[in-house]
């Protein structure tokens, strides 16, 4: 990571004093190896034109969620998807879409072999059944219902992407993330201890202590820009906030601040996964309000932010562009990108064909740009 300062060159003239120390601020520059998203919403139709390119201008590959409507449960749907993500790329896009497939009951051996065989698909994704959004088609019963699936998987080194909540309605919905580390995820990494298991978007301490009791290489955690930066109360401040909501629910100030620590601390088992989850805003402004934050066009500046604020500026390129891909076993990106610290204000919607797409932050004034990758 190359990090520049621009110090403005002025003049003393004749009648001039020296410039305030204000008005000689330097601009920071920081220059990194150009990122990935491991786990991105990219959706379908209208919103999928919409959206892709937000990711596509600051991130070099993305790992893309099946969760559609029909899921993306055979590598046959994932290529035919893939194929609809990159006709709707900028025609200077370089950006990779990385396919995964939906996890069911149902799932067959056989699928992960051509899964593997494609090129083209990268990880399975594990959904609770009703966990979040179109996660009705999901598992019931991991171990019970998917074990060969799980076993093939392990010949076939292909990582499970797991959505850590269970959905039992007599659990809270503050601690789904630990109960399903406790009655889900630790029984299946001590049947299957070869298993890649991704952890997505964790959001408590709890998941903290998980991913670091484990060996790594084996175990991973994406982390979201909302989980770093914002607690519960950012749901219901100065009243409900439906742009905040999302799954797995922001959780106590105590949790965020374990996610924060552990993101900057440099550890390779944490890293950048912005699920980024875009809903039409009448989707998101009703009486049944969609889960999702989009945060893709703001991402990287509020990843910037943290790891300022926190000191940790040196550590910023490692999550942002090399720890995931080192997990998956993918080459790192050689283009860089540039972050620069200059004020600019985030849209207050983005307009598609049939509505419209509130991001995070909307409104607001951020002090990183992200530019595109050269």
């Amino acid at each position: 990571m190359l990090i520049s300062y621009k110090v403005p060159n002025f003049s003393l003239g004749k009648n001039r004093g020296p410039q305030s120390a204000k008005a000689v601020r330097a601009q920071m520059d920081l220059s990194i190896t150009q990122p990935d998203d491991w786990h991105l919403h990219l959706r379908d139709g209208e919103l999928l034109q919409a959206v892709v390119p937000h990711s596509a201008s600051h991130f070099g590959r993305a790992i893309v969620m099946p969760n559609l409507k029909p899921p993306v449960t055979t590598t046959a749907v994932a290529l035919a998807y893939r194929e609809s993500i990159l006709k709707v790329l900028p025609s200077n896009s370089d950006f990779i879409p990385l396919m995964t497939l939906y996890l069911t009951d149902n799932t067959h051996p056989d699928e992960i072999k051509l899964a593997r065989k494609s090129g083209a698909v990268f990880a399975v994704k594990l959904y609770p059944a009703g966990a979040t959004t179109n996660s009705q088609d999901g598992v019931t019963d991991l171990l019970g219902k998917c074990l060969p699936v799980l076993e093939e998987m392990v010949e076939q080194n292909m990582p499970l992407l797991v959505h850590g909540e269970v959905t039992d309605p007599e659990v809270d919905i503050f601690d789904r993330e630990k109960v399903f580390i406790d009655t889900v995820l630790t029984p299946l990494v001590q049947k299957l201890p070869k298993l890649k298991v991704v952890m997505e978007h964790i959001t408590t301490q709890d998941a903290v202590k998980f991913i670091e009791s484990c060996d790594e290489g084996s175990i991973g955690a994406t982390v979201t820009p909302q989980h770093l930066l914002l607690n519960r109360n950012a749901i219901f401040q100065g009243g409900l906030q439906p742009h905040n909501y999302c799954l797995p629910v922001l959780k106590r100030e105590i949790h965020r601040q374990a996610i924060v620590a552990a993101v900057t601390s440099g550890n390779k088992r944490f890293f950048l996964g912005t699920d980024s989850a875009p809903h039409d805003r009448r989707k998101k402004e009703c009486s049944c309000g969609c889960a999702g934050i989009y945060n893709a066009p703001v991402a990287l500046s509020l990843y910037a932010k943290v790891f300022e604020e926190e000191g940790a500026l040196d550590k910023l390129e490692a999550f942002t562009s090399f720890n995931g891909p080192d997990f998956y076993g993918l080459p790192r990106n050689t283009s860089k990108i540039k972050l620069s610290k200059s004020k600019w204000a985030v849209p207050v919607a983005y307009p598609f064909a049939s509505g419209e797409v509130v991001p995070m932050f909307a409104g607001q004034t951020l002090e990183w740009y992200p530019s595109s990758a050269v």
